[in-house]
């Protein structure tokens, strides 16, 4: 069987199958059928779902997570403010937040995006085999942290035995994970940033900078992972309290 995706990275562009749509075609290699392309979502619901994953972040952070340039979303996010749909806080950590009526604007054009891409169920499917690792990366993450979870002994780093076990399951599991965003950002382009957002991290715990493994604020491998889950959940518009059920 011909692998359709892997022929149509070799092969140009289709013109657009309508004047509206966002997502791009190509010609399959066999010549037969216009194969599906990566749905490319717009700047202003991007900034947006940016600002929802982060929670409270400045334009470079929003940039990063969303694959918009830092000057684009600058400028997003200076007229979502003037439309009243987020704010700036100025203080000892400065950012930027949505307000009540920007997070249920978010939740309105997430919602026409997702539908847009026709990729829902792809999505899901994603996030199913997601779920799978989920577990295995927090036993990871909590191995890190502690080296006798009932004896309550926080791990010092100072054990390269140890480090190097935990370090190689950490691998494992980005290794899973790496197919999976592959399939996702085959499907929307915003998918794009995460393979490289998890792969430096991985890369930078491998060469000694323990901190990207788990810790907060910054884009270790824990935080990505973190923002990929809810990514997903919005996407298809899951609650986590009843994720599962």
């Amino acid at each position: 069987m011909v692998d359709c995706a892997r022929q149509c990275s070799q092969t140009p562009f289709a013109p657009e199958t309508s004047p509206e749509s966002t997502s791009r075609a190509r010609i399959c290699g066999l010549g037969l059928a216009l194969c599906p392309m990566a749905h490319q979502s717009d700047t202003r619901m991007l900034t947006l779902h940016g600002l929802k994953l982060k929670g409270f972040a400045e334009a470079e952070a929003v940039a990063a997570l969303t694959g918009l340039d830092h000057s684009t979303a600058t400028f997003e996010l200076t007229a979502l403010a003037a439309e009243g749909l987020c704010l700036r806080r100025e203080g000892r950590i400065s950012g930027w937040a949505l307000t009540p009526t920007g997070r249920d604007t978010y939740r309105q054009l997430l919602h026409h995006d997702v539908e847009a891409s026709g990729a829902q169920q792809q999505v899901d499917q994603a996030y199913r085999g997601f779920l799978v690792l989920n577990g295995l990366l927090l036993r990871v993450c909590t191995d890190w942290q502690v080296c006798d979870l009932e004896a309550n002994v926080l791990n010092d780093h100072q054990d390269p035995e140890y480090d190097a076990a935990v370090i190689e399951r950490l691998a494992e599991v980005h290794h899973g994970v790496t197919p999976i965003c592959e399939q996702l950002s085959g499907r929307l382009t915003r998918y794009d940033p995460y393979h490289g957002r998890f792969s430096a991290a991985v890369d930078k715990v491998r060469s000694g900078l323990v901190e990207w493994f788990a810790r907060p604020i910054i884009d270790s491998y824990h935080t990505v992972w973190m923002e990929l889950h809810e990514d997903l959940l919005a996407t298809l518009a899951i609650e986590r309290g009843s994720e599962g059920h």
